[in-house]
């Protein structure tokens, strides 16, 4: 594999896995101010898993196996720099799983190759671990202090990170989103397709894009004709009343792409069904689906839960995809006919009016 030159150049490597799906944008603005250029790992693909799933135990969840395959792809760049957060707490009280709490504990024992590891801590649950300290853990590597340096950099990242967030809230796709934000651009896009059926896909971002991970759901579904809503879509406020809507609490970090954007759509008359698509092994997420599913069944709205691995075959999960995008299309067309059928016993005969008046 080819060697990334550094030379005297500032360079952080970013693995794409985790937290990378939501916050790049953050990242991107902010070693870009800087002057420090970022290189990414490669795309996930079949050797990304097999290198990572090599250096952990099985019971590890797919989205850490992945992350340490693309740490591993960094380090065969050439890249020396690596960055690989902590991020314990969102808000007080608020807490991610432990193995993205202990992220860069679990990569310094399985990864036993030379690289530096940029290990920032965000924990807002603690005093003195906030997001500018956590700012200035990221950048101190690179002999940049000045605190106004590192508050303008800020500035920039939370620039292309809103940018990205208020074209992702107008329906446009991740991807589109992303590549505008990256560009400094905004565009507010409005469709004028309309799809027959639409559906709530409910999950983590390092499942649904990465796109060999959930082999490619989006453009499947698209396929199947199919509108996708995701959690992007959806204000904090919007899942913080989904979650509540289930009779939940807030305690895990991510629970508002899960709970909080499945009671949003359960309540929402224009989604048809709901896919909730989960790592195998993940333990937060179990208890957050039994929930949904619990709680599904009384708002009427079907659900299709899929769990994913490194074994998942394409050719099952595509006739689940279709077997369930079918049974919504059957559903939807029997309550069309079920009404027209209603509204034509309910009408009243037409009787012409045959009363005249008659003028002298």
């Amino acid at each position: 594999m080819e060697k990334t030159k550094t030379n005297n150049e500032k360079v952080i490597g970013i693995p794409r896995g985790m937290s990378f799906y939501h916050n790049y944008p953050f990242y991107y603005g902010f070693f870009t101010d800087l002057g420090i250029k970022i290189v990414l790992s490669d795309v996930t693909t079949k050797q990304t898993m097999s290198s990572g799933s090599a250096l952990v135990v099985t019971e590890t969840c797919l989205p850490i196996k992945i992350y340490i395959g693309h740490v591993l792809n960094l380090i065969d760049k050439g890249v020396d720099k690596i960055l690989v957060p902590s991020l314990q707490s969102i808000a007080p009280k608020i807490y991610n799983c432990s193995k993205i709490r202990g992220l860069p504990d679990l990569v310094r024992n399985v990864v036993k190759k030379d690289f530096t590891m940029i290990e920032a801590t965000l924990d807002k649950s603690e005093k003195n671990h906030g997001i500018y300290e956590f700012l200035k853990e990221m950048a101190a590597p690179f002999g940049i202090t000045d605190e106004k340096i590192i508050k303008k950099a800020s500035k920039a990242g939370w620039r292309c990170y809103n940018n990205f967030h208020i074209m992702s809230k107008s329906g446009m796709s991740y991807k589109k989103a992303m590549n505008y934000a990256l560009q400094g651009k905004v565009f507010i896009e409005s469709s004028t397709k309309e799809y027959p059926i639409t559906i709530a896909l409910v999950s983590h971002g390092y499942n649904i894009y990465d796109e060999r991970a959930s082999m490619k759901i989006f453009d499947k579904l698209e396929a199947m004709d199919v509108r996708v809503c995701t959690s992007l879509q959806l204000s904090n406020e919007q899942m913080m009343d989904g979650i509540n809507s289930l009779g939940q609490e807030h305690y895990w970090a991510n629970e508002f792409e899960m709970t909080g954007t499945a009671g949003h759509y359960l309540k929402d008359n224009k989604i048809d069904g709901i896919i909730t698509l989960t790592a195998f092994g993940c333990g937060p997420d179990s208890l957050m689906i039994e929930r949904i599913i619990r709680r599904a069944k009384s708002f009427n709205k079907p659900i299709l839960h899929l769990t994913i691995d490194e074994h998942t075959g394409e050719a099952g999960f595509i006739t689940r995809l279709e077997a369930f995008v079918d049974m919504l299309f059957r559903k939807k067309r029997a309550k069309i006919i079920n009404k027209i059928n209603i509204n034509e016993h309910t009408q009243s005969e037409y009787i012409p009016n045959t009363n005249y008046i008659e003028t002298k």
